[in-house]
C-alpha cells in the first residue's frame, strides 16, 4: 500500500491511495485542472482510478467533483446524506455507492472502515483503508476525538490526519473574527496542533511508520511548528523511527509507502 496527497488545505483536499492495483481517490476539493495536472504530476493516469471516497460535502473537500466527474465516469463513496447535500448543490450524475458511516465496506481487495467525525458537516466521516497487512487511517477535517474515532485508528501503518491551528497562533489572529476563532475551535471546527499530539500519545506504536499533517492554516499554523510539537512527542514516546511529512496546498507530495 502506498498513498500521495495531492493537495491540503483550506483551498482544496484530494489525496489517492494505492492497494495493489486498486486506486482511489479520497476528497476531490482541488479543481477539476487542478486534479488532472497533480494526478500526471505523481504518476496516474485518471481513468485508471476505481472510485473517489468522499469524507464530507464542504467545498473544499468536493469542489472538483462535477467537471471531473464529467470527464471521468468513476463510482463515488459516500454516506447517504452526503450524498443527498451534494445532489442538491447541482453535482449530478454520479455512480453514487451509499455506505452507512460506522460501518465497514469491501472495494476489490481492500476493505474500508468508515467512522464517524464531529464536524459541521451533514454525515461527516473518516476512514481506515485496509490492503493485505497494512492499515491506513485517514482523518480528515474535526473538531474533537472521540473515544470511537481513537479506537478506529489504533494499530495503523500510517496516518493522514488534519492539524490545523495553533492555539496560540490562532488566538493572536487578527484577521478572523471571535465567531470564526470559536466555529475553528469548537468540538465541530477543526484539530488543534495540540489535539494531535493527543491523539497520537493514544494510538503511536512500534509499527506506525509514517504520519502526515494536512489541512494546516496558513496564517494559525506552519509546517515547522507543527512539525516540531509532532517529533518531540513521537521521540518522547520512544517512536523516533516514525517518518513525519507535512502536506501542501499547493503541489503534491511525494508517495508514502507503508
Amino acid at each position: 500500500m502506498r498513498f500521495v496527497i495531492l493537495g491540503s488545505g483550506s483551498s482544496g483536499n484530494a489525496a489517492v491511495v494505492e492497494c495493489g492495483p486498486l486506486r482511489l481517490m479520497i476528497d476531490a476539493g482541488l479543481s477539476a485542472k487542478q486534479l488532472n495536472l497533480r494526478l500526471a504530476q505523481v504518476g496516474i493516469a485518471a481513468d485508471s482510478l476505481d472510485g473517489i471516497l468522499l469524507t464530507h460535502e464542504h467545498g473544499d473537500h468536493v469542489r472538483g467533483l462535477k467537471i471531473f466527474l464529467k470527464q471521468h465516469r468513476l463510482p463515488v463513496y459516500a454516506t447517504a446524506a452526503t450524498a443527498q447535500v451534494v445532489r442538491e448543490a447541482g453535482i449530478e450524475g454520479c455512480q453514487w455507492k451509499v455506505f452507512e458511516g460506522g460501518r465497514a465496506f469491501a472495494i476489490g481487495a481492500a476493505i474500508i472502515d468508515s467512522f464517524t467525525t464531529q464536524h459541521d458537516a451533514v454525515d461527516p466521516v473518516g476512514f481506515v483503508i485496509h490492503h493485505q497487512s497494512k492499515r491506513l487511517g485517514v482523518l480528515s477535517d474535526t473538531g474533537f476525538i472521540t473515544r470511537n474515532v481513537t479506537a478506529n485508528l489504533r494499530d495503523l501503518d500510517g496516518l493522514f490526519v488534519e492539524a490545523n491551528y495553533d492555539e496560540a497562533l490562532l488566538e493572536a489572529d487578527t484577521k478572523r473574527p471571535w465567531s470564526t476563532k470559536q466555529r475553528i475551535s469548537s468540538r465541530h471546527g477543526h484539530l488543534s496542533n495540540t489535539q494531535v499530539l493527543e491523539l497520537v500519545s493514544e494510538i503511536a506504536h512500534p509499527a506506525l511508520t509514517r504520519v502526515v499533517l494536512g489541512h494546516l492554516s496558513a496564517d494559525c499554523n506552519g509546517p515547522q511548528l507543527a512539525l516540531r510539537l509532532l517529533r518531540e512527542c513521537l521521540t518522547s514516546l520512544g517512536h523516533p523511527h516514525t517518518q513525519i511529512h507535512c502536506a501542501s496546498p499547493s503541489e503534491p507530495s511525494e508517495w508514502f509507502a507503508l
